[in-house]
């Protein structure tokens, strides 16, 4: 298509770098008054130190962390000390992070704005001259000129935490935080949204250390399930086990990845843990991670080399379908569908469910791997960027497009399959152009998402999307090159005969032919164009020669005028 990008290269997508598994606590109440009361002692010494870190800004090096890990060390304990000011420093990181990108995307929704206020009012886009379009009416200006504005105050207050060092961060999250002040809109109480809060605000977290006992000293847990916890020196007085330990009354068992971490724990290896609440359902929970070693990703041909299964992401369902080596669909497309609506939690397990049910396919497929869009909708989700449809701008937001990478590859490195990710150009268009038609039959009507995952999986294994090019340049002959791309120099047969298509290129056509061919034009249709007129001429040829071969004999007869009956005698016409 002329004015459209190039189209990316597929790459695999590295695997995951770490495991997280999560198993219930069933506790006592003795055991859960303990762990809310060194929860929230190490929960203040983390706010503490979260400030002091703060403060600090830019100018934090090695020797202020050793000072604050050192404070901490008294109250608590050196490894303990440790986790808080590791977990503030990752706090801090992320924040400044959080502060990179938002700087980013005001830059970007500022420029989009500026462009689009320098174009004349209702100004088409130009995609050849790189123009964006203008704005529809006058108020629609005036606003988006006052929006600039604040978008620069924005940007402004932004470069100036950036240069300060200063983040902004809450413990126990600024969503909740700002719950507070609206209650009654929430649809909770105080006391619901103190617990809330508090068990938000609790430290109970441990980072592993190898060649310890079970991989982590803090927080232990054995291969029978016993959890205990190395109690803060302020707190060793709660402690029912040597070495200022509590151990709690319930045994903890691990589903999922179970026999991987049992092998982590067996060789000392290190385990890192946390214990959390929540207040909602009323249940605690204690979860596990580690590390693991980075694996060397697959070659991209040898990861296609069994053929793929292409998935199209959209805000209600994931549509899927298996392509062989040769980028030809197999069997039928399959549809996994998700409800994003309603909390957080209810969204990730829509997901992983989906997931699950396309990766058994992928299984049963014979694939080696699962193609995907690389899509990225975190540039923003303005009227700038994708137009003043609001229902369109909400479908965008609904994606999932970060959380379903991420589950998609580490769900689909547990099944030793790969994930492909292609460009997201022109999939969902030229799909639907070149698939959807031809793959729909009576009884299995082919979606515009079908089609696409045709052209992702298509894509990803290197063939072309479109089944034919436009036609070479020059006259229009073959001496260009071939016209149709269907078959490549490494296919056997590719220089055999070419297929007879029809037209003047394929085989000469007889005069007669193209005769027969021309659209008849009605008599009173004088006033056609001229590409027309032919038409007409060769109807009227027509006409006059089945009135000749019938009107032959009168011609002969040699009488003379007005001495027949026949309006049409051609001897009276002739002599008249």
């Amino acid at each position: 298509m002329g004015g459209s990008r190039q189209a990316a290269a597929p790459f695999v997508a590295p695997g995951p770098a770490g495991v997280s598994i999560r198993a219930r606590l069933r506790l006592s109440p003795a055991d859960e008054a303990v762990l809310i009361e060194v929860g929230a002692f190490l929960g203040s010494l983390a706010s503490r130190d979260l400030a002091v870190r703060s403060g600090q800004g830019t100018a934090h090096d090695a020797n202020s962390w050793a000072t604050r890990k050192r404070a901490l060390t008294v109250a608590s304990s050196a490894r303990w000390a440790g986790s808080i000011t590791k977990a503030t420093h990752d706090q801090w990181a992320l924040a400044r992070r959080g502060q990179a990108t938002e700087a980013a995307r005001l830059r970007s929704e500022i420029a989009r704005v500026e462009a689009r206020l320098a174009r004349p009012l209702g100004a088409k886009a130009d995609k050849a001259a790189r123009l964006v379009r203008g704005y529809a009416t006058r108020a629609e200006w005036h606003a988006k000129s006052r929006r600039l504005h604040v978008l620069r105050d924005r940007l402004t207050a932004v470069e100036a935490d950036w240069a300060a060092g200063r983040v902004h961060v809450v413990r126990g999250g600024k969503k909740l935080a700002g719950l507070r002040h609206r209650l009654d809109d929430a649809g909770i109480d105080g006391q619901t949204w103190r617990d809330q809060w508090q068990a938000a605000r609790l430290f109970l977290a441990a980072d592993g250390e190898s060649g310890k006992r079970y991989g982590n000293e803090t927080v232990r847990v054995t291969d029978t399930g016993q959890v205990s916890i190395r109690l803060p020196a302020t707190l060793v007085h709660l402690a029912n086990a040597p070495h200022g330990r509590y151990v709690l009354g319930a045994a903890v068992a691990f589903g999922h990845r179970s026999e991987e971490w049992r092998d982590r724990i067996a060789t000392d290896r290190a385990v890192a843990y946390r214990i959390h609440r929540d207040v909602v359902r009323g249940r605690w929970y204690i979860t596990a991670s580690w590390q693991r070693p980075a694996a060397p990703v697959l070659p991209l041909r040898t990861a296609l080399s069994r053929g793929v299964v292409a998935v199209d992401m959209n805000d209600d369902h994931l549509a899927a379908w298996h392509l062989d080596v040769h980028g030809n669909p197999v069997g039928e497309p399959r549809r996994y569908f998700y409800d994003l609506s309603g909390s957080a939690s209810h969204r990730d397990a829509q997901i992983r469910h989906a997931m699950t049910r396309l990766l058994h396919h992928a299984r049963r497929c014979g694939v080696g791997a699962v193609a995907i869009e690389d899509l990225d909708f975190t540039d923003g989700k303005s009227r700038e960027q994708h137009g003043r449809s609001r229902r369109f701008r909400r479908l965008v937001s609904r994606f999932p497009t970060a959380r379903l990478r991420g589950r998609l590859v580490s769900m689909a490195a547990e099944q030793g399959l790969a994930v492909v990710a292609v460009d997201p150009a022109h999939t969902s268009q030229w799909g639907a152009q070149h698939w959807q038609m031809p793959l729909s039959t009576p009884r299995r009507p082919i979606t515009r998402h079908d089609a696409a995952a045709v052209a992702i999986g298509r894509r990803a294994l290197g063939h072309p999307i479109r089944r034919r090019t436009a036609p070479p340049p020059h006259d229009r002959r073959d001496r260009a090159g071939h016209r149709t791309v269907q078959t490549g120099t490494e296919t056997r047969g590719h220089e055999g005969p070419r297929p007879r298509l029809p037209g003047p290129r394929a085989r000469p056509v007889s005069p007669d032919a193209v005769r027969k061919r021309v659209t008849s034009v009605l008599r009173t249709t004088w006033g056609t164009r001229s590409s027309m007129r032919p038409a007409r001429r060769t109807q009227t040829r027509s006409i006059f020669r089945k009135r000749l071969r019938l009107l032959t004999p009168y011609w002969f007869a040699g009488h003379g005028p007005g001495q027949c009956r026949l309006s049409a005698c051609l001897g009276c016409v002739a002599q008249w």
